[in-house]
């Protein structure tokens, strides 16, 4: 399970270091794509493969589900952890999620979102800020 908000460099190669409490999982095999709101989404091989499953079932006959299909599959990269506990990030995927040198790796249970640190902090403040609308909805659909 990922949890925990974490802050990090990118380093001038592109590299990104992973929090030490993920690596273990994440050397098993790990996938980083574009993700929804100008972040990036990383998985296990393993959530990742259920996700990808998902994704190639939905009809292609609508034009929604072709979109996201695109956009996570076609957007997503195998990636290792080396040694010192660093992964690279394409630089294609750098770009999308308008990354420079400082981003937060967030964990979000099956997976971690990794954010450009200014784009998280405007994110979460307006998140926040409306907690207690997001919780009486969230209280409707029983959780």
């Amino acid at each position: 399970m990922f949890i925990g908000e974490y802050q990090h460099n990118i380093d001038q190669k592109g590299r990104l270091a992973v929090p030490a409490k993920f690596r273990k999982i994440l050397n098993k095999g790990a996938v980083v794509t574009k993700g929804l709101d100008d972040c990036l989404f990383l998985y296990t091989t393993e959530e990742w493969e259920k996700l990808a499953e998902k994704l190639a079932s939905l009809p292609i006959s609508k034009s929604n589900t072709r979109s996201f299909a695109r956009l996570m599959l076609a957007g997503a990269m195998d990636v290792e952890i080396d040694k010192q506990g660093r992964m690279l990030l394409p630089d294609y995927l750098r770009k999308y999620a308008s990354m420079k040198k400082k981003v937060i790796i967030a964990g979000l249970y099956n997976r971690l979102e990794i954010w450009d640190d200014l784009k998280w902090n405007k994110y979460k403040k307006g998140m926040e800020s409306k907690s207690g609308d997001i919780a009486e909805a969230l209280g409707e659909l029983g959780v």
